[in-house]
């Protein structure tokens, strides 16, 4: 057909028109929107998707389906709160004093004039929320938190433009809600006062008032202090009666919290940490997941966990955003299964492998302290049903992001984190090339080998019945044939141990990895 003048110019001004559009749907899809989903204390092994018989995670086995599944990713550390400074800092938490399991009432162990994963995102345009566990700590260093005025330090100072989150862990006091500084439903006639170094107030404990726990604690883990909802906490707690959770509820309330952040962020690019209590004690799952796992309160809250990230991949189907967000899924560190209240999760369990086919879990040095599920997807960039065996690190999400959005890290920021978005995104099987990992006792990683340090203390745990990996003696494993760290070769391989003990050793006198 031949084009007439006034029709050729009436197509190039057509074509001029929607060259903008061209350019911002290009724009929107360089950006996606990135959801990390932390799980709490999920073991390798309690996920369908990594072979779990017992139990059925579909929602999870979806992301594994529709993105890629990793065999050999990593937290940081065996415990929580060094595994979340990491992904916060990039920086190994054993390099920074007081970064060991906090308690409830603990200083911001972040630095807030630091580069952090949030802050890297608002400087990239993005929107950041921070919703669910938070455990990092709040308020100026070493100064008592004033739980009945707005909290002057915590997520938003460190990157995160929203917040919603309760302190530290469901088993510790203060058991109660926070919206960026504030304490939510708090009565100003009835005060909060909380201390972890004597008893408080009038309030039955679970020491001296047994009868009136609905989930007992076990001897000796410390749950036996104030009983808020029928269980004894960590810590001691007075006031903010209207102030607290219950605990059947805190999935639903951080879910609707989230679902509410994507729904007002969904035309512009937002990140997520959406940071679940589950799976960690006191499990008590919402009333529609009592009872239905057959595994007792731990497989149930599973199940809830599996169900919270159906309902998010439901939003992003529902707002018709799926196509460009990144959604991540993975645990702060391992399994336990008798972590300080008596749920019957050891009985309950047989048949079921938390940790699979790896030695040790939370707490622990071998691999089932670190070694954790991780799933992604995003269906502009991943291919569907990819499998990778690439050694990545939560450490690793700010280099990768910094580098995804073109930014420059100063040589004092995220000193040891590598950039491994190929590897995250499955463009390549290659990751990390060495990764050193925290559980009591520190450990390193290159290529098939592993090396544990020597380490002064019991083998196994008596509280959890976890092998801590402790050892007075250096240990060598080859990954590639012994997953499960049975044959320590160390003694057959002098030269290998000497050279690895070496390298870490340079890494932990240089202050950094790079």
């Amino acid at each position: 057909m031949k084009l007439t003048h006034s029709r050729m110019t009436s197509w190039l001004l057509a074509a001029v028109m929607l060259l903008p559009l061209a350019v911002n749907a290009q724009k929107k899809q360089s950006k996606p929107n990135v959801i990390f989903i932390y799980a709490d204390d999920v073991g390798y092994g309690d996920l369908s998707a990594y072979g779990a018989t017992k139990i059925s995670t579909p929602n999870l086995d979806r992301i594994a389906k529709e993105g890629i599944r990793f065999t050999n990713a990593h937290a940081s550390s065996a415990t929580c709160t060094p595994s979340r400074f990491a992904l916060m800092t990039g920086k190994y938490p054993w390099r920074q004093k007081g970064t060991g399991v906090l308690p409830g009432d603990a200083s911001l162990i972040i630095p807030t004039n630091q580069l952090t994963l949030p802050t890297i995102f608002q400087n990239a345009g993005y929107k950041t929320a921070s919703v669910g566990k938070w455990h990092l700590g709040l308020g100026e260093t070493n100064r008592q938190i004033n739980w009945n005025k707005p909290i002057t330090k915590g997520p938003n100072e460190v990157g995160f433009d929203y917040a919603f989150f309760f302190p530290a862990t469901s088993d510790r006091v203060p058991t109660v809600f926070v919206e960026n500084h504030d304490v939510q439903d708090l009565d100003p006639t009835d005060p909060i006062e909380v201390d972890y170094s004597k008893k408080i107030g009038s309030e039955p404990t679970g020491l001296e008032n047994p009868e009136l726990l609905k989930l007992p604690a076990s001897p000796n883990h410390g749950h036996n202090n104030t009983i808020v909802n029928g269980i004894g906490r960590i810590g001691w707690m007075t006031g903010g009666k209207q102030a607290r959770w219950t605990d059947e509820e805190v999935a639903h309330v951080f879910l609707s919290k989230a679902e509410q952040f994507i729904e007002d962020n969904r035309k512009s690019p937002f990140f997520l940490y959406f940071s679940l209590n589950d799976i960690h004690v006191p499990r008590m799952p919402s009333t529609q997941f009592k009872g239905k796992s057959k595994m007792g309160l731990r497989g149930d809250v599973i199940l809830q966990m599996d169900w919270t990230v159906g309902e998010i991949l439901k939003k992003l189907d529902e707002l018709k955003i799926a196509d460009n967000t990144l959604i991540i899924f993975s645990s702060d560190n391992g399994p336990v299964l008798d972590d300080g209240y008596a749920d019957r999760a050891v009985e309950l369990a047989k048949g079921h492998s938390a940790a699979g086919p790896l030695r040790g879990g939370k707490y622990s040095a071998f691999e089932g302290g670190t070694r954790v599920p991780w799933l992604a997807r995003w269906p502009q960039a991943i291919k569907p049903g990819t499998v990778s065996d690439a050694l990545i690190c939560q450490i690793d999400m700010m280099a990768s992001f910094a580098h995804f959005f073109q930014q420059k890290t100063e040589s004092e920021e995220a000193v040891d984190s590598f950039n491994v978005m190929d590897a995250m995104l499955g463009k390549s099987q290659t990751g990390r090339s060495w990764l050193i990992k925290q559980g009591g006792a520190l450990s390193i990683t290159q290529g098939n080998w592993k090396y544990i340090e020597p380490r002064e203390g019991k083998a196994v745990a008596e509280l959890t019945n976890i092998e801590t990996g402790a050892n007075p003696k250096p240990q060598l494993y080859d990954l590639s044939k012994d997953i499960g760290e049975k044959n320590n070769v160390a003694d057959k391989y002098p030269a290998k141990v000497k050279a690895m003990a070496a390298e870490l050793e340079k890494v932990r006198e240089a202050g950094r990895s790079h």
